[in-house]
């Protein structure tokens, strides 16, 4: 069982710089694949980043390639997800989720655990 709680959210000027943390209860943490999605109004959740349990390998969304960085501390049990030059396209709730798995996976249905989000809003 993994227990996921999502921080760091709120409201930027466009152009500006958020890092979201996911920190993680559970002793096999390192095992899991770590994943960040987000969900605007009316919009299905989308895949943003991903991580894989041994930290070399990450996965981006196209939509952030360039601006977003996603990694993790094992000894922590906490992800990261620093975005940068932030658009107001970006303004979703972030959502945390989990799977024991050595693949990222895209589909938010393939994840077993989710945190309870985190509003990020950028402004124009």
């Amino acid at each position: 069982q993994v227990q996921l709680v999502e921080s760091g959210g709120g409201l930027v000027q466009a152009g500006g710089s958020l890092r979201l943390s996911c920190a993680a209860s559970g002793r096999t943490f390192s095992t899991y694949t770590m994943a960040w999605f987000r969900q605007a109004p009316g919009k299905d959740r989308e895949f943003v980043a991903g991580i894989k349990w041994d930290v070399g390998s990450t996965s981006l969304a196209d939509s952030v390639k360039g601006r977003f960085t996603i990694s993790r501390d094992n000894a922590k049990n906490t992800v990261y997800l620093q975005m940068s030059s932030l658009k107001p396209e970006d303004t979703a709730v972030y959502y945390c989720a989990a799977k024991w798995t050595s693949v990222v996976f895209t589909t938010p249905a393939t994840y077993a655990y989710w945190g309870q989000g985190t509003q990020v809003t950028v402004s124009s």
